[in-house]
């Protein structure tokens, strides 16, 4: 090619099949003490203890049990007669109230979901201790002690609701105060997914999700999962749209704030398969006959078991769970897009008229260069149009041919038309493991490991404006999430949680070629390049026919982003009085390293402005505008963000309680560790 021109320029349901057995299992699980965001992830239950007559009662012991592990907590009422109970996993609770001078209340049947703050109240009767007064608690509860807007998913709804890509971001957009701009289909991947969801008018990319409290966000995507975690190895999740604590930040958005399932005192196992078929779907309107359906082949299986990992005590300490899952997705393209008739590539454009770019276009020595003796053929005048419609062999431009040859562009498949495309194969592995581990009643640790191999392919080359299938690209996505998360009660009224938090990604984008073309340029191409930095894998430069609206472009790939997320975080809870407060602050570090968008191969656009057709200043090797990056480098970004809190819930009565909390969130500029950028303040 060479420049001519100065002005630049988504359920067939499976079997699932739930099985519960008591297998010997013995699982070491090490996790290491790296980290991201550890928000309060688990839930509080607070309430009064009062007598007969109304008044509030110290000193009442209340015991609290998760039916499901058999853990126990005692904590006491002080002296307002309030207690708290902070940091309790999610799960099936009793709650049972012992005084001196008081019969023995217990509540059972209580749930409590991630995010919960719930209210279980004691009345005291008078009686000896041996006395019991047992109420089933009530199934739906007034949430009076926060203004927070949120709602809760649970575990059940999560396995049975039938979504369109069986995957979280299908379910957030059915929370109120959502609006999606979701595609029809979402791809059961974090990054390569669609999480294009609006909560109150706020951007998508400021909303952030949470896994068992450590940030699970690709903030260099904005908006997007850094590992997407099964389904099937979800307790519940709960999206908090607005209102919520202080202990909650980072985002200006919603917060969703998921919870892996833990082991119990039972060995529970379950498998399962979903699956799609594009022999139970309606033909594409954008796909007509006679084309072929395009091809859908779905499928989502695997199999998980949790339970002791002591079995043979009857005080269980440590508890695991394990999920396996694979997902395997062929999606046919159904491309509908212009190219130019091959009838056209040696010249001849029959009816269609076209001209003999002009002198004030270009000069005889390079339009005619390759004629003999570098004069115009036989009735080539400039300026005027070639005779019968064709571009004589002499003028057609050496790389045009060699291109063409290469067939970057595909053939029609209805006149001047391509319908069709490459199957997109997507696949994942993911594998998830969580531990539970009480050490005694005033210590307990939890965390768990998330793997993610995840390659996914794409017809067309993303990112850019190509709409030919002869390019395209594979999207490698390995993720990584892991979270170390331990309580210490100090006393009854005062707790500690620290956790370490880590999460992280890989993406590895690779060039693929497609319908027989080439990923490289040619043998018979030539390179006029202006710089000469590296050019990897030889890539063909872009082509792009502005008025048949025909773009083939490899873009700036390869391209290689790698993505690391620590934090370390610090909460207290402190019972005094009236006042529940709780107070915490966290450091995070999230270093990237990511290439630039460099085409460092070339772009060339042709609009006609040669010979009214931008095919033929394609032949001609005229373009209209060139542009080219002259390297193709990477930078290194950190940015360390500090944040702090204070969030007073404070029960002025048995009628009202203010939520009072304030924030601090210092996020300073990214930077180049390398010191290799530096702004320019004019």
């Amino acid at each position: 090619m060479k420049l001519s021109h100065s002005c630049v320029p988504r359920l067939v349901r499976g079997a699932k099949n739930s099985i519960t057995r008591s297998w010997p299992v013995l699982l070491g699980v090490l996790f290491v003490a790296a980290s991201i965001p550890a928000f309060a992830q688990e839930a509080t239950i607070v309430g009064t203890v009062t007598d007969p007559t109304g008044s509030l009662v110290p000193n009442v012991t209340i015991t609290l049990t998760n039916t499901d592990t058999s853990v126990i907590r005692t904590i006491q009422t002080n002296d307002a007669g309030e207690y708290v109970a902070p940091d309790m996993h999610i799960g099936h609770y009793t709650a049972k109230a012992e005084g001196q001078g008081f019969s023995t209340a217990e509540k059972t049947g209580l749930v409590l979901s991630v995010g919960d703050r719930l209210r279980v109240d004691f009345a005291m009767k008078m009686g000896a201790a041996t006395e019991r007064v047992t109420v089933e608690a009530a199934t739906v509860a007034v949430q009076t002690d926060t203004g927070e807007v949120s709602d809760l998913i649970s575990g059940q709804q999560i396995t049975k609701l039938e979504s369109n890509g069986r995957n979280i971001y299908s379910l957030v957009n059915l929370t109120p105060g959502a609006s999606s701009e979701q595609s029809d289909f979402i791809a059961p991947v974090p990054v390569g997914g669609d999480a294009d969801v609006s909560f109150n008018g706020q951007r998508p990319g400021h909303n952030i999700y949470l896994m068992d409290g450590g940030e699970d966000l690709d903030r260099g995507g904005a908006g997007n999962f850094s590992v997407m975690p099964s389904l099937e190895s979800l307790a519940e999740f709960r999206v908090l749209s607005s209102n919520y604590s202080a202990e909650y930040g980072l985002s200006s958005s919603a917060t969703m704030t998921t919870v892996v399932k833990s082991g119990s005192n039972q060995f529970h196992g379950s498998g399962w398969w979903f699956g799609r078929n594009d022999a139970l779907d309606s033909r594409n309107y954008f796909n007509p006959a006679p084309q072929k359906v395009a091809e859908l082949r779905f499928n989502t299986y695997g199999f998980n078991i949790g339970g002791p990992v002591d079995f043979k005590k009857s005080d269980h300490k440590t508890f695991f769970f394990y999920n396996m899952e694979w997902r395997s997705l062929i999606q046919g393209q159904t491309l509908n897009t212009n190219v130019p008739l091959p009838s056209t590539y040696g010249g001849n454009f029959g009816s269609t008229l076209i001209n003999v770019p002009g002198l004030t276009q270009e000069q005889p020595s390079t339009l005619f260069a390759h004629c003999p003796g570098g004069v115009a053929p036989a009735g080539v005048v400039q300026g005027q149009p070639f005779p019968n419609n064709t571009i004589p062999a002499c003028m057609l431009d050496p790389n045009a041919q060699a291109l063409l040859g290469a067939k970057i562009f595909p053939a029609p498949t209805s006149g001047n038309q391509f319908l069709g495309g490459n199957n997109a194969p997507t696949t994942v592995r993911e594998e998830i493991v969580r531990a539970d581990h009480r050490f005694n009643d005033k210590f307990s640790v939890f965390g768990h490991w998330v793997s993610e191999q995840i390659s996914q392919t794409y017809g067309t080359s993303q990112w850019s404006g190509d709409n030919v299938p002869t390019i395209g690209d594979t999207f490698g996505n390995p993720s990584y999430s892991a979270v170390v998360h331990a309580t210490h009660t100090i006393r009854p009224n005062l707790l500690n949680e620290i956790a370490f938090n880590y999460n992280g990604n890989r993406i590895n984008i690779i060039p693929k070629a497609g319908f027989g073309a080439p990923l490289s340029a040619p043998s018979g191409f030539t390179f006029n390049r202006i710089f000469s930095g590296p050019n990897p894998l030889n890539r063909i430069p872009s082509i792009n026919l502005s008025l048949t609206n025909t773009n083939y472009t490899v873009n700036w790939m390869p391209w290689v982003n790698k993505a690391d997320d620590y934090q370390i975080r610090d909460d207290v809870s402190w019972v005094k009085g009236a006042h529940q407060l709780k107070i915490g602050g966290s450091w995070a570090l999230y270093k990237k390293i990511q290439d630039v968008f460099a085409n460092t191969e070339g772009n060339f656009t042709f609009n006609g402005f040669f010979t009214k057709n931008d095919f033929a200043d394609f032949l001609l090797g005229d373009a209209s505008g060139y542009s080219e990056d002259a390297v193709h480098d990477n930078g290194h970004w950190n940015s360390v963000s500090w944040a702090a809190y204070v969030q007073d819930n404070w029960r002025v009565n048995n009628r009202l309680t203010l939520n009072l909390g304030l924030r601090w969130d210092g996020a300073p500029h990214t930077y180049e560790a390398l010191h290799r950028s530096s702004n320019f303040y004019p």
